[in-house]
């Protein structure tokens, strides 16, 4: 790309952006953003972009809906100001568990997002973990999705795991948690996990594996109230399981996620920034990994146009 590199963020995960930059080297550029009486949102670019190689950061932070929309806004703003080429940087993408229509006369609100990207402006997406692959094809702009499984496993590393086994917490969990497994070169076991309506509870029918007196490690690509997580921690407890270690790539932590985790048999949590940890709240068995790296080796190479597959070896 010919134009000159820019970040910009929204409101959503401003020390994410911050770390990405100096990860690349270049100043945040500068932005408003407004909320009137009436609930509407006006984004300012404050700088010329014209011809520019944008990159804009948002994260999907609660206020969910409220951030999309900021995003959508700035979005619209890059392309009437004449930027060459606009990259949404999502490190969790809106609506991810909105993936597919599996009941009458809902809407496939994933791929809603990818179409409102693309009309708002976005040329290409950037993103980390998708919930499920087809989320990426929903979306007919390109789409590169990273992974933070090296960066977790390169922690994880760090602990004893001579008698440990890679835990899938249900079977669609499976192949994220095998690559897991084949990168920390340890055996495989997997939870059955049914769930049932929109409560977010699931209950464990069986575990397919060896477990008992082995350090368990749990994975998932995300957690939010932690209740299905934990519950898959007090059965690996139940089948024998001695140290649990556990993680997930996006940390949405909502309701009472970190006080659940505090109480649990876990050892340690590993998650990374692509969300901020809620304030206030406890952390003392939380390790946060950061993804800046990760980010701005891509918005890097896709910026000179070079393969942002290399950073996934």
């Amino acid at each position: 790309m010919g134009g000159m590199l820019k970040v910009f963020s929204g409101q959503s995960n401003p020390a994410l952006a911050a770390a990405v930059c100096r990860e690349i080297g270049v100043e945040l550029g500068r932005t408003e953003c407004l909320r009137f009486s009436n609930e509407n949102i006006k984004v300012k670019i404050c700088e010329n972009v014209r011809g520019c190689d944008v990159f804009f950061i948002q994260t999907s932070l609660p206020p969910v809906s409220e951030h999309l929309m900021e995003l959508l806004i700035a979005l619209d703003a890059l392309r009437y100001a004449s930027a060459g080429r606009i990259t949404a940087v999502l490190p969790y993408y809106p609506y991810a568990l909105a993936d597919s229509k599996d009941e009458p006369r809902i809407s496939i609100t994933a791929r809603l997002v990818a179409d409102l990207l693309e009309t708002a402006g976005a040329s290409r997406i950037l993103t980390v973990t998708l919930h499920k692959p087809q989320i990426a094809a929903f979306s007919r702009i390109p789409v590169d999705q990273l992974w933070a499984t090296r960066l977790i496993c390169d922690h994880l590393r760090t602990k004893d795991l001579a008698n440990a086994v890679v835990v899938s917490p249900d079977i669609g969990s499976a192949k994220e948690a095998s690559i897991y497994a084949h990168r920390l070169d340890l055996p495989l076991a997997i939870m059955d996990k049914r769930r049932h309506g929109d409560d977010e509870k699931a209950r464990i029918q069986t575990v397919i594996g060896d477990i008992d007196g082995r350090d368990a490690l749990l994975f998932d690509d995300e957690v939010l109230t932690g209740g299905s997580m934990i519950e898959a921690m007090k059965v690996l407890k139940a089948r024998g399981a001695q140290r649990i270690l556990a993680g997930c790539t996006h940390g949405v932590f909502s309701g009472e996620a970190l006080e659940r985790i505090d109480a649990s048999p876990v050892e340690r949590f590993v998650t990374t920034n692509t969300l901020p940890l809620p304030p206030n709240r406890p952390t003392r068995k939380i390790d946060v990994l950061s993804v800046a790296r990760l980010l701005g080796d891509a918005i890097k190479a896709i910026h000179h146009g070079e393969s942002v597959s290399r950073l996934l070896d």
